[in-house]
């Protein structure tokens, strides 16, 4: 999970003074796993600005194509420079290094003559900016970003930031998403946390999109929102495409890029169909025999009765919480929009995933556990965005689907963290600790506490104390060698076992560690026959 250290100043109170080593020396004192910190734009220097390409000449005589531009770049004067890009046009925003500027990789940029003509800069491409890895061609602004010739483009694509790359274990599902990520942090730093789920929005009418989920022990939640009149050429804003740059996002349309950038900040896997191309009401199932699909990466796949599937008349048109198929998918005309907001099995998800050899952002974080209590937020940020930034209408009523689901409360005496770690917490250490990870907690010297609907992973008490250990700090725990208790031994039965080792290891044999479960393609690796009780 890649986490810009802007994104996570808008929902954590951080000092300015606090840098992203900071953050990270927290954050894996905490428990976490930060591998590194990029210093994005850190080797970039100015001036580098939005031009706008006044006249082109295309140059003949060479083996590749070759234009000579004039860019108006904010001086009384256009600049000229040669670029080999052709897939922009006169009237064109771009962005212009001018000479003195360095480009990421210590890329110094000078005034020299190329091609038979003076070039005064260079105009850039996404990979050339640090950007991403988008380099068939040049970086064209869209008209909506309000770009002027002249402006500076470091501030205008916000190309300076720390990004943390933290490697998410199984059991902290919650900090795959900036939510997650943001909370740790606040708790580290002992700092206001501003969560972005915390307002529930306004409950609706029944009467979104017609849904049925066949199986509950598999979707426990399934919430549809929709929208209409959506802008399919609407583009999205710099700020959101950047976010989902720094995080490794690619960038596709607006609605696709909305539903990718809550996924990010929220943890919850959204899901974004054409209207127009869903075919009856919607149904979660099981697959059955024979069906096959053709999912987004144009594989026609077969699938598995254990696959959790989304389908309407037509048969599948997804493998839940893995993969969209391609008959429903958006496109560059679609204008009505159905999102998808679901709570499916993450063991369902795990074996699925695995089974097609088909990993997901998305199945990565419904297989470590997607809070059950987000779908509704999620989905109505989703059609929100919609409206505001492609000027869709948001279509009144939901469809909220439910199955109940059984609170987690476990009991823990309050000294059983003190007990685990070997140090003194203290009840009210314990309680607030508790606390701060989201638990009620009530009672005395035995404590009742209920895990947070984003936390799966709290089953019983040494998770608990765990949590409190952590975050009081593993570096306090004192270290001291462990001493045996005087008056015990070895067993009769491992006295045994020795002295049988020494013996046979004294006639000259060697002890060999066999593994139980062994695939059957571990004995053709080794062209056992098939007879051969070696197998065995």
């Amino acid at each position: 999970m890649r986490v810009p250290i802007s994104w996570l100043r808008e929902y954590v109170e951080l000092p300015p003074e606090v840098t992203a080593r900071d953050v990270a020396r927290k954050l894996i004192a905490a428990g976490l796993e930060v591998e590194t910190i990029d210093e994005l734009g850190a080797d970039l220097t100015g001036p580098i600005v939005v031009g706008r390409v006044l006249a082109i000449e295309e140059l003949t005589g060479f083996k590749k194509p070759i234009r000579h531009c004039q860019v108006d770049v904010g001086d009384p004067e256009p600049q000229s420079i040669v670029c080999g890009a052709t897939n922009f046009a006169e009237g064109d925003l771009i962005v212009a290094i001018l000479p003195g500027g360095v480009l990421p990789g210590g890329f110094q940029i000078g005034a020299r003559k190329t091609y038979g003509r003076m070039s005064e800069g260079m105009i850039c491409s996404e990979r050339e900016l640090g950007l991403g890895e988008g380099h068939e061609g040049i970086l064209v602004l869209p008209p909506a970003y309000g770009a002027e010739p002249g402006q500076d483009a470091i501030e205008l694509l916000q190309m300076r930031d720390d990004v943390l790359d933290i490697a998410i274990t199984p059991d902290r599902g919650y900090t795959a998403s900036i939510r997650g990520v943001a909370r740790e942090t606040a708790t580290a730093f002992s700092v206001p946390f501003r969560d972005p789920a915390a307002d529930s929005p306004p409950e609706q009418a029944e009467g979104s999109y017609p849904a049925s989920v066949a199986d509950p022990a598999v979707c426990s939640r399934y919430v549809l929102r929709e929208v209409q009149g959506l802008d399919p050429a609407a583009p999205s804003p710099i700020w959101l495409t950047r976010r989902l740059q720094k995080c490794g996002v690619r960038s596709i349309s607006l609605a696709v890029d909305v539903t990718n950038y809550l996924m990010l900040e929220l943890g919850q896997p959204l899901h974004a169909w054409d209207r127009g191309k869903l075919q009856g009401p919607i149904v979660v199932r099981r697959a059955m025999s024979g069906e096959r699909m053709e999912t987004l990466d144009h594989v026609v796949r077969d699938l598995d009765a254990e696959d959790i599937l989304i389908t309407d008349e037509s048969g599948p048109v997804n493998i839940a919480g893995v993969m969209g198929g391609l008959t429903t998918e958006v496109d560059e005309k679609s204008t009505d929009i159905v999102i998808e907001a679901a709570h499916f099995s993450a063991e369902s998800i795990a074996r699925t995933a695995r089974r097609h050899k088909l990993h997901s952002d998305s199945s990565y974080r419904f297989e470590r556990g997607v809070d059950h209590e987000l779908q509704r937020q999620a989905a109505d940020a989703a059609v929100r965005l919609l409206a505001e930034l492609g000027g869709a209408r948001i279509l009144p009523g939901e469809t909220n689907l439910r199955a109940p689901v059984e609170p987690v409360t476990i009991t823990i005496r309050a000294d059983h963290p003190d007990r685990v770690a070997g140090m003194d917490y203290g009840r009210d250490t314990v309680i607030r600790r508790l606390r701060e990870v989201g638990c009620g907690v009530s009672g005395d010297d035995v404590l009742t506490v209920t895990p947070p609907s984003w936390r799966p992973d709290l089953r019983d008490p040494n998770d608990l104390a765990e949590e409190v250990i952590r975050l009081e700090g593993y570096e306090n725990i004192p270290a001291r060698a462990p001493r045996s208790v005087a008056g015990r031994g070895l067993t009769p039965g491992q006295r045994l076992r020795r002295r049988v080792g020494r013996a046979l290891a004294a006639s000259g044999d060697a002890e060999v560690l066999a593994y139980p479960f062994a695939s059957e393609s571990d004995g053709d690796s080794l062209q056992l026959p098939a007879d051969d009780p070696r197998r065995r």
